[in-house]
């Protein structure tokens, strides 16, 4: 039996005015794009907040109010741009009146219910706050899988590419570093990258923004399908799965660390979890080898040798990896999930659990084609997701966690794969309350 998707990805789009009104002409050729690349993904099963900036139409505006009344509060300017948003978004929402909801959303303190549109276009609010931070109370009220701010920029630099020519472009970085470029206060016609009200919003409440050029719409599709991608990435974390990354820029380097503690209730949670799941894999799946990706110190391997099965584990932790018990350390070895170290059709089933999620969006694409690429039959991922409430409670504060995502989106990103279907016979689901599994049957030549 197949899974068939029933909840839409959600994605917020922050679209920069620059691009819908560059120099004060509209740019009919990226609306026309825009508009295909949209209804597009629709088809797809996804679900999206546009919200429409000022840029030259909103400064235009304030530059005239500032030229004829001196000292103009800047409560009044920020209207000014404010209804520069709400003209752009308005055309915004006539080229999608067939899919979109009809009203453009302008007032952002309480969550709408009942939109079953897919296209959902929103404009500025109040003064004090541009549309960026409208963008971030979106992607937390509709629990969004992604903010991606589209302007007219591949990278944020860390100084003016036009001033310096030493200026690095920015791929990876923390919100904490991002406010020291934009600094902590909302000036009316800013045209920061991600203004600082929003970024500390998106800090305050964990979200991940990545910036990128929104003329590049294959760029654009490489990150909604978890591909690699040009864009700057901005996250609250410091660390991912490999508990030692070092490709945040930050200025000067920083060193990151990683402790590998547990209760004593959370190992006997832990090592009866594992049991469980070698029971499954042993009595349900069949496999004569495994491989567990992502396998930490191994217990999991440990156990399924104990049910006869000659399993194996990669772990890009060596911290990890030298706390293994020594009976299993020779059937462990360091090792990437987007490069397994194994040849292709090696293992019978390759699993994961609570792996993917702990990936950045470009990685995705590449870990999952390498999982099924060393299976011979099938590939289990266990992905902590939105619906999964019960380990929300507990892990809400995990840095780790890089792509919470929604159930829809693992779908829809496991539905590309070219080499395997998704299946669900063969196994026990509890409710997406409590975990989301997805079985890959590989397809035979």
């Amino acid at each position: 039996m197949f899974l068939k998707p029933k909840i839409q990805e959600v994605i917020v789009l922050s679209v920069g005015g620059s691009l819908i009104v560059p120099n004060g002409g509209i740019d009919v050729k990226f609306l026309r794009d825009f508009n295909d690349f949209i209804r597009k993904h629709i088809k797809k099963g996804r679900k999206f907040f546009i919200v429409i900036g000022g840029g030259q139409t909103a400064r235009n505006f304030i530059d005239a109010g500032k030229r004829i009344v001196d000292q103009m509060p800047d409560e009044e300017l920020d209207w000014l741009g404010i209804h520069g948003t709400r003209l752009n978004a308005h055309l915004i929402r006539t080229i999608f009146r067939d899919i979109a909801h009809p009203r453009i959303i302008t007032k952002y303190d309480r969550r709408a219910f009942g939109i079953k549109e897919p296209v959902i276009i929103g404009a500025g609010w109040e003064p004090g706050w541009s549309t960026d931070y409208d963008a971030v109370l979106l992607a937390r009220d509709y629990n969004a899988s992604v903010i991606i701010n589209l302007s007219n920029i591949d990278y944020v630099y860390n100084k003016d590419p036009n001033v310096y020519k030493d200026a690095k472009p920015i791929k990876k970085t923390t919100w904490q570093y991002f406010e020291t470029l934009v600094g902590q206060e909302w000036v009316p016609g800013t045209s920061a990258p991600f203004d600082p009200v929003a970024s500390q919003l998106a800090k305050r409440h964990g979200i991940t923004v990545i910036i990128t050029n929104g003329h590049k719409f294959k760029n654009l599709e490489n990150i909604l399908n978890g591909e690699s991608f040009k864009g700057t990435v901005i996250t609250p974390y410091k660390i991912d799965a490999t508990f030692y990354d070092r490709d945040y820029f930050e200025g000067d380097k920083s060193e990151y660390a990683w402790a590998y503690t547990q209760s004593f209730f959370g190992r006997f949670l832990n090592s009866l979890v594992n049991l469980y799941r070698a029971a499954w894999i042993a009595w349900v799946i069949k496999p004569k080898n495994c491989l567990d990706v992502g396998c930490g110190t191994g217990l999991l391997v440990k156990n399924l040798r104990k049910f006869g099965i000659e399993a194996y584990g990669i772990e890009i932790s060596q911290y990890a990896l030298d706390r293994a018990d020594k009976q299993v350390k020779p059937y462990l070895k360091f090792g990437d999930i987007t490069k397994i170290p194994y040849e292709a059709d090696t293992f019978d089933v390759v699993v994961t659990f609570d792996v993917l999620e702990h990936l950045e969006r470009s990685k995705l694409r590449r870990a999952i084609d390498e999982s099924v690429r060393v299976s011979r039959k099938y590939a289990i991922h266990k992905v902590f997701t939105n619906e999964n409430y019960y380990l929300r409670w507990f892990h809400k504060n995990d840095f780790s966690h890089l792509s919470v995502l929604s159930k829809h989106f693992w779908l829809k990103m496991f539905q590309y794969i070219d080499d395997a279907v998704i299946v669900r016979k063969l196994l026990f689901r509890l409710p997406s309350f409590f975990e989301t599994i997805f079985i890959l049957r590989k397809k035979t030549s």
